[in-house]
C-alpha cells in the first residue's frame, strides 16, 4: 500500500521550518506503511568540487572514522564525516566513482544510499515517528523534502529495501504501486553496469531513470519513457536538486493528491497528510492526471 509525501518550499523564509512542517505529513501516512520509513532532505549544499554521500550500515555503532581516514589516505582527498545514528554524511573532494569502488573493496557492509551536492537520505525499519526522531529530522532546514512509509508486499522488510532509492546525482525516487516487469528490466540494466542492493521493484525504477539520464534524456523525458517501458501501476515522486516531479501511470489507480499555495507545493498519497500545513484550507488542491509529468522548482 505505502504512503508518499513531498514538500517543496516556495517561500525561502520557511526553510528553517522544513523539518517541523514535514513531520506531521509523514506520520499521517503511518497506517499506510508501518514497516519502514525513508526521507530525502535537500539542504546544506556543498562546494562544486565536493560530493556529498549518504552512507548507511546495519550496525548503528559502526566506526565511521575508518572511512574518513581510509579515503584520505587511499584517494589523496579531503573528507569530513558526520555520523547520524546508523547513517553518516560524507563530504569529499574525491570522485564519486572512485569512492564507491573503494567502499566496495574495503567496506562492503557500507551502503551508498545517496549522492549529490544537496541531497541527504535517511531510511530505517520502524514507524515514521521513530525513524524521524532517530535522525533528528525535526530540526531539518532546507528547500524541500520527500518521504515514504512502506508496507512491504513483494520483498523483505529491511533498511536497504526502504525508499527512497537514489537515481543519480541529487536524484531520488519513491514509489507507491507495483511493477510487473521489474525482473526482466533488472537483468537488462545489469548488462549496462547497474548494481542492485535489493529485490525491490522500486530500485529497478530508480536504475531505469539513471540509465535514461545517463543516455542524455531529461528527467521529464525519462519519466515519459517510463510510461511505455515500466509495466504496472504506480505513482512516482522523484526528487531533484531544485524540486520534485510527479507522474502516475495511465490507469492511475494509486492515490495521489497535490496542493499549492504562494508558500509551498505539497504532494501526498492522501489529503489528510497535507491538511496539517499552514494555509492548506485555502490551497489549490487537485488530483494529478494520468501520464502527465508535473514538476516544481526546476526542470531537470
Amino acid at each position: 500500500m505505502c504512503g508518499i509525501v513531498g514538500l517543496y518550499l516556495k517561500n525561502p523564509k520557511l526553510k528553517s521550518k522544513l523539518g517541523k512542517m514535514f513531520k506531521p505529513m509523514l506520520i499521517e501516512m503511518t497506517n499506510r506503511g508501518p514497516d519502514s520509513t525513508g526521507v530525502a532532505v535537500y539542504r546544506n549544499p556543498v562546494k562544486k568540487a565536493q560530493t556529498k554521500f549518504s552512507l548507511a550500515h546495519d550496525n548503528a555503532n559502526y566506526d565511521w572514522k575508518k572511512i574518513d581516514v581510509g579515503l584520505e589516505k587511499a584517494l589523496k582527498c579531503d573528507c569530513t564525516i558526520t555520523k547520524i545514528d546508523s547513517h553518516c554524511i560524507l563530504v569529499t573532494t574525491a570522485k564519486e566513482a572512485a569512492v564507491i569502488a573503494w567502499l566496495k573493496a574495503h567496506h562492503p557492509g557500507v551502503r551508498v544510499v545517496g549522492t549529490g551536492h544537496t541531497i541527504e537520505i535517511f531510511k530505517e525499519t520502524g514507524l515514521p515517528v521513530e525513524v524521524y526522531e532517530r535522525f533528528s529530522l525535526d530540526e531539518a532546514q532546507g528547500t524541500h523534502i520527500i518521504g515514504h512509509t512502506r508496507m512491504a508486499t513483494e520483498s523483505a522488510v529491511t533498511t536497504a529495501g526502504s525508499h527512497p532509492f537514489a537515481t543519480g546525482a541529487d536524484l531520488c525516487l519513491v514509489h507507491n504501486g507495483s511493477l510487473s516487469n521489474h525482473n526482466r528490466l533488472r537483468e537488462s540494466l545489469r548488462k549496462e553496469g547497474m548494481d542492485f542492493q535489493t529485490e525491490n521493484d522500486t530500485e529497478v525504477a530508480a536504475a531505469y531513470m539513471t540509465s535514461k539520464l545517463r543516455g542524455g534524456a531529461t528527467l521529464k523525458e525519462a519519466l515519459e519513457d517510463g510510461l511505455r517501458d515500466l509495466d504496472g501501476f504506480y505513482t512516482f515522486l522523484v526528487g531533484t536538486a531544485d524540486g520534485f516531479a510527479v507522474v502516475r501511470d495511465p490507469i492511475a489507480c494509486k492515490h495521489a493528491v497535490m496542493a499549492e499555495t504562494d508558500d509551498w507545493v505539497a504532494m501526498a498519497t492522501e489529503y489528510r497528510a497535507i491538511a496539517h500545513l499552514p494555509g492548506a484550507d485555502t490551497a489549490k488542491i487537485w488530483e494529478p492526471e494520468p501520464t502527465i509529468v508535473y514538476t516544481w522548482g526546476g526542470h531537470a
